[in-house]
């Protein structure tokens, strides 16, 4: 338990050291929809997808804030913030063609580094990473285990919703 809450500090805190900057970008970038007639479209690919329920159904609702969906129409001013587990998963890839295609501004939070080789980085407005690119922690086998790609995300989900919430208070 010791070695496991270690691992789980030293990632946050490793997230909020090195994404400060994308963070503060992201809440600006989502406020733009707020201030506009825009909304913000949250999409969760597989698990991620915890992290739209507690945006829209939990004790602190996203304000703003809608789910995303194929049919779901979206205009310029509406503000997508994609999270997904890998930045090689075919339909985060595949709603980030589209959003490019359609001019409207994203941001993305997925564990891989930002790189030119990542497409999924290239294609968004703003990207941020876990930096989960194994389990924290060893195993019997010689392998690695616990990667809590939903638990990263949603630490940086709240840390962006704090300065979201900071930016919408002082219009």
């Amino acid at each position: 338990m010791k070695m496991l809450t270690t691992q789980i500090a030293g990632l946050l805190q490793r997230i909020a050291t090195n994404h400060e900057e994308e963070i503060e970008d992201t809440a600006r970038l989502l406020a733009q929809a707020a201030v506009g007639d825009g909304r913000v479209v949250l999409v969760g690919v597989k698990e991620l997808n915890g992290i739209v329920i507690n945006a829209l159904e939990g004790a602190e609702p996203f304000t703003n804030a809608t789910q995303f969906s194929r049919d779901l129409e979206l205009g310029t001013m509406d503000r997508v913030w994609l999270f997904t587990r890998n930045s090689v998963d075919v339909d985060a890839l595949e709603i980030a063609r589209d959003l490019a295609k359609q001019n409207v501004a994203f941001a993305v939070v997925a564990s891989e580094k930002a790189t030119v080789e990542n497409e999924l980085s290239e294609l968004a407005d703003i990207y941020i990473s876990t930096g989960i690119s194994k389990g924290l922690l060893p195993n019997d086998e010689g392998g690695r285990v616990v990667e809590p790609h939903l638990l990263a995300s949603l630490f940086i989900y709240e840390a962006v919703k704090l300065s979201y919430d900071e930016m919408l208070m002082d219009l």
